[in-house]
């Protein structure tokens, strides 16, 4: 485990139980309880857990991990969904990209598609409500970006509220690539604040084609916040890890299921 997947987990346990414990993390993770000092004291720095002696607690920050926390988990299988994503985009295309690390992975493969680069002016259109994306994509002549408004969401840089639905009520998208926080074949698709799930929801209505791109560990679950019920998704790209009970379900939902 590297330090960025350790810094992550830290986290994770520290939502999890309230309260780390130095000596008893250190076990677990099987390093030194030195190193797991300086992790706390680390993440301390950013305001993310306040110190206490022999460990740490919460402050008043959510525990919906922030993105860049978020990036070492499960990273190949969301670039091989990334590029699966991408490879599916024709050119002249108007593609909608919420936010998350797995769209992040759809964006950056749809960068360097050959078939849409090379150009200096634009073939692809990324509608986002993600200022990460917006930001890697803008430097590339190829893509025109348009950017809703809103209010961003330090913990995932998407872009929310009232002054995000202005722009997407007046758009249609070819195919909308949603990012999850968990899908399930009986409930759909979910994320934890409800107003991402919100744009999020509209941007699925805005698409002629819905796909949700989520790696294995997010299936068969749901969150605090509906996106859209399982008939409103037409596609899921996930891992090969993913349960063959819970492909199966998704399936005969009608739910294309595409293993990469």
């Amino acid at each position: 485990m590297d330090r960025h997947e350790r810094l992550s987990t830290l986290l994770d346990l520290l939502g999890q139980r309230g309260k780390v414990d130095v000596d008893d993390v250190a076990a677990e993770l099987s390093v030194s309880a030195a190193t797991i000092r300086r992790d706390l004291d680390h993440l301390a720095d950013q305001q993310l857990l306040t110190r206490t002696r022999g460990g740490a607690v919460p402050n008043n920050v959510a525990y919906d991990l922030p993105l860049r926390y978020r990036t070492a988990r499960h990273a190949s299988e969301k670039e091989r969904i990334g590029r699966a994503a991408a490879a599916a985009v024709a050119r002249g295309s108007v593609v909608g990209l919420n936010g998350g690390t797995t769209t992040t992975e759809v964006a950056r493969a749809l960068a360097l598609l050959p078939e849409l680069n090379g150009v200096d002016e634009p073939t692809v259109t990324v509608v986002t409500n993600a200022l990460n994306i917006a930001a890697e994509l803008a430097v590339r002549p190829h893509v025109k970006i348009v950017l809703t408004g809103g209010v961003a969401r330090p913990a995932s840089f998407e872009l929310s509220g009232p002054l995000a639905t202005h722009i997407l009520e007046e758009i249609t998208m070819d195919v909308v690539f949603l990012g999850v926080d968990a899908v399930d074949p009986v409930h759909g698709a979910y994320a934890h604040h409800e107003g991402e799930a919100s744009i999020n929801h509209l941007m699925a209505q805005r698409a002629r084609r819905v796909v949700v791109v989520a790696d294995s560990s997010k299936l068969g679950l749901y969150a605090f916040a509906r996106i859209c019920p399982p008939p409103a998704i037409d596609a899921l790209i996930t891992d090969h890890a993913a349960p063959a009970d819970v492909v199966s379900a998704f399936e005969a939902e009608g739910v294309t299921v595409q293993l990469v």
